[in-house]
């Protein structure tokens, strides 16, 4: 199975809890050296909590499935700062 199958199938099991939020991820890049690049879409794209979703849940499902990945980053993390975050639904 290629890494990118591998990185896709761990993402599967996180992605129920994601889409429960309007949010989702994708796979933007997978460089040589093992860092996985994500973009976080629907309200994950715009939350302030994106942060935690991305270390507590979404890099964790990776590198607990996919121990050659060296790395994971988000193209897009919103600030928990950011005036113009927003969250979800159903966690205001």
């Amino acid at each position: 199975m290629s890494l990118l199958s591998q990185v896709e199938t761990a993402l599967d099991t996180i992605r129920p809890y994601l889409e429960t939020d309007g949010g989702n991820v994708s796979i933007e890049e997978i460089t040589p050296e093992g860092v996985v690049k994500l973009k976080l879409l629907g309200s994950c794209g715009s939350c302030p909590m994106s942060i935690m979703t991305l270390k507590a849940g979404i890099e964790q499902a990776i590198k607990k499935a996919v121990p050659e990945v060296t790395g994971i980053e988000a193209i897009n993390l919103t600030d928990i700062d950011d005036p113009n975050a927003v969250l979800p639904e159903n966690l205001r």
